[in-house]
């Protein structure tokens, strides 16, 4: 009797973990024609915000794929991903290596998510590192990669990641940085936005310090080798 029971909730629980999977499934492949208009992210970045102003809203606004600077995708690849097109969806050398820095450090510096990673975590899940957040973004990051392609992940990506303080996008960024659109930005603006993704919070309160304008120096010399969808 026990053992019927016990087989009849592991049924239950695996059908509500395939329910649940399809569920993401389902929102993959509607933001493969249709474009997202807020993430889970930006949920909870709004709360954040409201909390301390009631009023408080996100500066974002959706722009093609292709109103967007090339200079800002090779950027964006550069810093972020540099096999993006290559990959299907995981870097396997970029988490070996961010893997022996995070032990040689003894804390976690780096974490060799690529875009689509990103991505994944950006449309559906939270900042928190947790074993099971970090199993289900890999599984959303294969729906991903399998129903869309390597343009529409970076189009969806530079359309919704964050920049800044309630700023997410590359047109909000363009206009809050550099007070133009994400079509105009030339390759050392790309590069100097770029640099702030690890930590867009932190670093878009200093975009002009020393150490961002020297870590965009290097990201611009990585542009012309970047693979771009």
């Amino acid at each position: 009797m026990i053992w019927r029971w016990t087989r009849r909730g592991l049924a239950v629980l695996v059908l509500l973990l395939l329910a649940w999977q399809g569920w993401y499934f389902g929102w993959v492949v509607w933001w493969k024609f249709v474009n997202p208009s807020t993430t889970s992210f930006m949920s909870l970045r709004l709360d954040e915000l409201r909390e301390k102003d009631a009023r408080a809203e996100l500066k974002k606004q959706w722009v093609p794929y292709e109103r967007i600077s090339a200079h800002l995708k090779r950027a964006v690849i550069a810093a972020e991903d540099a096999k993006f097109s290559e990959h299907e969806g995981f870097d396997w050398e970029g988490i070996q290596k961010a893997l022996e820095k995070n032990q040689k450090k003894g804390k976690i510096v780096a974490g060799g998510s690529t875009i689509s990673q990103q991505l994944a975590k950006n449309l559906f899940l939270s900042a928190s590192k947790t074993p099971w957040r970090k199993a289900q973004e890999a599984v959303i990051t294969l729906m991903l990669e399998a129903v869309m392609d390597k343009r529409r992940i970076l189009e969806i990506y530079l359309n919704i990641v964050e920049w800044g303080n309630g700023v997410f996008g590359a047109e909000a960024a363009a206009r809050h940085y550099y007070s133009t659109s994400a079509a105009q930005l030339s390759a050392e603006q790309s590069a100097r936005l770029a640099v702030l993704l690890p930590n867009p919070r932190k670093f878009g309160r200093l975009p002009n310090s020393p150490y961002l304008a020297a870590r965009s120096q290097v990201i611009l010399g990585r542009m012309n080798a970047a693979d771009v969808p």
